[in-house]
């Protein structure tokens, strides 16, 4: 499919995401009329009457989708009732918190799993214990080792801080050493499993049995033959995790406390802020088709027969 056409379907899925999550979010109990009321018992059914209408929520569900459709094609994307700001000011913060956090998580998670995967190809009797630190990375709760790496290394230690986001002019990566060792250690195991399936399947092509029959070095059979083509599955993995760890960052981001897009979408949801919510769910969905055509670009640049 060509490049374009893959742009017009992200669109398209966009813009009925959109109209998924307005009618979920619509219908949900409550609205912020009602939370109005719940802060001021003076408001009366009428005051409550007149403030629906003035924001358009006494329409039907399809007239205010279609409202808000139009105004976010304006570049207007609304104002956040929980946070008492433009919906834009804090989320492209947010965004780019995330994925700083999710960027070196990412880079940790395919070094490492990658790494210990080919080792476990060209080294087979060190496959069970690769194997067995994989399970041991996919079976630990994400929540439970960020806690213990907080006991150790900021109240035990005192080497790094338990949490939150370095000040403007402040160098930022030693409130992130934590958070990606949190995520960067679960997302490892998927790698290195991958890695070394696909890698023992590549190892064993007959064009491998070729060049190591020319003379070409271990290291030059791994990694300049054997890799390349072992790399085209991991890249799928690659693109997968971009798009789910921008959601699924909730926990680390609420226990380290780091301003970031999970934390941002559970505030939201739960302060009962519609709006927030609605673009934050969208941009996760559009950073995650996006990864999704990244890792599909690679794909075909690493493998001709793709094209």
């Amino acid at each position: 499919m060509r490049l374009s056409a893959r742009l017009l379907q992200i669109l398209v899925t966009a813009a009925a995401l959109s109209f998924v999550f307005y009618m979920l979010l619509g219908l949900m109990p409550g609205d912020p009329i009602d939370l109005a009321i719940m802060a001021d018992p003076r408001l009366t059914a009428e005051d409550a009457a007149r403030l629906r209408a003035l924001h358009g929520l006494d329409q039907p569900l399809l007239a205010r989708y279609l409202a808000w459709a139009a105004a976010v094609l304006r570049g207007d994307f609304g104002f956040s009732r929980l946070f008492a700001q433009p919906v834009a000011a804090l989320l492209w913060p947010a965004l780019l918190s995330t994925l700083v956090l999710l960027g070196w998580a990412v880079g940790l998670a395919a070094c490492l799993g990658v790494g210990l995967g080919v080792l476990a190809a060209l080294r087979p009797r060190l496959s069970p214990m690769v194997q067995g630190l994989a399970l041991l990375a996919q079976a630990m709760p994400g929540f439970w080792l960020g806690i213990m790496l907080i006991i150790l290394f900021a109240v035990w230690l005192g080497w790094l801080p338990a949490g939150g986001a370095a000040e403007e002019g402040q160098g930022d990566w030693r409130f992130l050493l934590l958070p990606v060792a949190t995520l960067g250690f679960g997302q490892m195991a998927a790698y290195a499993r991958h890695a070394a399936a696909a890698m023992q399947g590549a190892l064993a092509e007959p064009w491998i049995r070729s060049a190591r029959a020319r003379g070409a070095s271990q290291m030059r059979v791994a990694f300049g033959h054997a890799l390349p083509n072992a790399a085209v599955p991991l890249l799928v993995l690659l693109g997968l995790d971009a798009g789910a760890l921008v959601s699924g960052a909730v926990i680390t981001e609420t226990l380290f406390a780091r301003p970031g897009m999970g934390k941002l979408i559970f505030d939201a949801i739960m302060g009962n802020d519609y709006n927030l919510a609605l673009l934050a769910l969208l941009v996760v969905a559009v950073v995650t088709m996006l990864g999704s055509l990244a890792a599909d670009l690679a794909q075909r640049a690493l493998d001709p027969r793709l094209r």
